[in-house]
Order: C-alpha cells, then structure tokens, then sequence
C-alpha cells in the first residue's frame, strides 16, 4: 500500500465547510489519508450544526477545532500532499508558501453558517453541504492512494460536481 497522504481543506473561518471535508476524510479515508482543516480567519470554534451533523452520520467530531492555516505553513507543520480550498472566498487568498509545494484544488460548496435562522433552514443547509462534500470525499477515494500529481486533473474535477 502507498503512503498516506496529507491533505488541507481551506476555508475561511473553519468552521463549517472545512470541518465537515475533515472530519469526513478522516473518517471514511482513514487508511490512505491524514486529514486537517484550518481557515485564514478562523471562527474560534466549530459551528454547532458542523459537529451535530458529523454526530448523526456516526463521525467522532472530537478532532475539531478552528484554527489558523499559519499551523501548516510552519517548518513543524506536517507536510501536504494536497490542498483543498472549499470556500471561494479561501480560494481567492493569498495563501502561505506551504512547505513542501503540495498540489491544489478547488471544491466549492456554500457555506451553510451563512444560513442563521430558522433552525430548519440551518439544518438543511448543513445538511446539503455535508452531503455534497460527503460525494467528492467519496469521489476522491474511488481515486486510490496513487500518487497525488497522476491524479490532479481528476481531482481538480471532483469540484465540479454537483
């Protein structure tokens, strides 16, 4: 078997969407892939309907918290063979210069913390965004664990799916 590979959801506030491609990353590619988060302006913390969705889909959330993209740009920060920004807006930054160059990709999806009331309406909106990312994490892994550079015009494209 290949090595794992390192990869970095990038949002803004990491606080929903980056969530949400961690934890399920971490959980159904768990063999082939470490998974991280971070966001350029972090939230502090993780929206609540983040980590009651991951709770219901039977993912242990117990790895979240917001934090900065300046913890992977260190030379302590463990190395990225990808990254994956999933807001448009984290898309659009200047990134820090990541150590060891990984390879990059965009799979934008809404941002359900947008979404503030009514309580049905967040809900569903966590809902469609965890479902949507849950079909490209899903996409990613019927990829393999080859190497990361053979596979970036595919990955590239998982971001446009719907």
């Amino acid at each position: 078997m290949a090595d794992r590979k390192n990869v970095l959801f990038l949002c803004t506030g990491n606080s929903a969407r980056s969530i949400l491609a961690e934890g399920l990353l971490g959980h159904l590619g768990g063999d082939w892939f470490s998974a991280f988060s971070a966001g350029s302006e972090p939230a502090g913390t993780p929206h609540p309907a983040a980590l009651s969705i991951l709770a219901d889909q039977g993912i242990d959330a117990r790895f979240a918290r917001s934090k900065s993209w300046d913890e992977f740009a260190g030379p302590q920060a463990p190395q990225m063979d990808l990254i994956i920004t999933v807001c448009t807006n984290a898309a659009g930054e200047v990134c820090p210069i990541w150590p060891g160059h990984p390879h990059s990709a965009h799979w934008g999806i809404d941002d359900p913390a947008a979404v503030t009331e009514p309580a049905a309406a967040v809900a569903a909106a966590f809902a469609a965004a965890f479902d949507r990312m849950y079909r490209r994490v899903g996409a990613l892994l019927v990829l393999g664990n080859g190497p990361v550079a053979d596979q970036m015009d595919a990955i590239r494209a998982i971001g446009d799916m719907e």
